[in-house]
């Protein structure tokens, strides 16, 4: 099943049911909140988010505020949809929103000029269902590993290794949005159907950051990621 939606490139990857906070300054995507705050009542008010391969997620623009040839963003294949949960308008005609991460897609065809915005044929991912034995003894291992890691990097935040969740499939998103990670281990674990094999690659990195931990006390962040422009759309 395919479907059509609104793309906002990032220099993040976004996983289901985690928090996206947004201060939306371009006027494209200004155009984009616009459209989805206008849809009627009861429909879906979605955009994809997806990582940024290469580019940046500020489009350079002329002095008249158009945007210059040369600028466009290469992206990932596998993204996930944002729901708009809340709109906040700013004088100066900018948003800030807060979004939470729903379904993840793979883009089949960028379109650049449908909109001011881009837009995407997407088909959507499937999501595992039902009792699955090796997710549940995975998981067990999985908290047990990131409450000793989180202690290795945040001692002061104890009450978020208390309060994982016990759900494989919600847990294995957790942990990828939380670990420090580069995006394109993130984007990796984005695109793993399956609940199980996320839960063992997470084991994998887990254990290759708290080796790094203990050897320099700190995490290397790519030099790509400390380029990018600090603030989102």
């Amino acid at each position: 099943m395919t479907a059509r939606l609104p793309v906002f490139p990032l220099g993040t990857v976004l996983f289901p049911g985690l928090v996206l906070p947004l201060h939306i300054f371009e006027e494209r995507y200004r155009a984009l909140v616009r459209h989805l705050v206008e849809l009627p009542e009861g429909a879906p008010r979605e955009f994809g988010v997806v990582a940024i391969q290469a580019g940046w997620e500020v489009a350079a623009t002329s002095p008249d505020g158009r945007p210059l040839p040369g600028g466009e963003v290469t992206l990932h294949e596998v993204g996930c949809t944002a729901e708009l949960r809340q709109v906040t308008e700013l004088p100066d005609g900018g948003f800030d929103i807060v979004t939470v991460g729903r379904r993840r897609f793979r883009i089949a065809e960028v379109d650049r000029g449908a909109a001011p915005y881009l837009t995407a044929e997407v088909e959507w991912l499937p999501e595992p269902g039902g009792a699955d034995e090796a997710a549940e003894l995975l998981a067990a291992r999985v908290i047990s590993v990131f409450r000793q890691y989180l202690g290795m990097i945040r001692p002061d935040q104890q009450d978020l290794s208390e309060q994982l969740p016990e759900d494989p499939t919600v847990l294995s998103h957790l942990v990828a949005a939380t670990a420090a990670l580069t995006v394109e281990d993130r984007q990796r674990l984005l695109a793993i159907d399956d609940t199980a094999a996320r839960l063992r690659a997470e084991l994998r990195l887990l254990n290759r950051e708290a080796a790094l931990l203990r050897q320099v006390r700190a995490v290397p962040v790519p030099l790509g990621e400390l380029a990018s422009p600090p603030t989102p759309n």
